[in-house]
């Protein structure tokens, strides 16, 4: 069975910095696209940004420029740096298989921007 372990959330302050962690285990990772999804209090599940399998990225409007997704095919891992973290940005992120999300979710990291 596949496992999502995410971490590295935390309280930071609005301009922080924060490097979430996503480890992948029970399947092939590198065969796989990922992406990150975030949801905050009261709305939906929304995806952030996606990675393919060779390493193509994109990202939704509203962290571009500002969130860089990566993957380690060696160490089963994706990662989202996010700079410039705004109260906005505050929700629990979560990792997934993309575009089908077909993976258990995972327990998911708190972000939480605050000053």
């Amino acid at each position: 069975q596949v496992h999502l372990v995410e971490s590295g959330g935390g309280l930071v302050q609005p301009g922080g910095s924060l490097r979430l962690s996503c480890v992948v285990s029970g399947t092939t990772f590198s065969d796989w696209a990922m992406g990150w999804y975030r949801q905050a209090p009261g709305k939906q599940r929304e995806l952030v940004a996606t990675i393919t399998t060779d390493s193509r990225t994109n990202y939704k409007d509203f962290v571009k420029g500002r969130f860089t997704i990566s993957r380690d095919n060696a160490k089963n891992t994706v990662y989202l740096q996010m700079n410039s973290l705004k109260p906005e940005d505050t929700a629990v992120y979560d990792c997934n298989e993309w575009p089908y999300t077909q993976y258990p979710w995972g327990q998911g990291t708190q972000v939480t921007v605050s000053s």
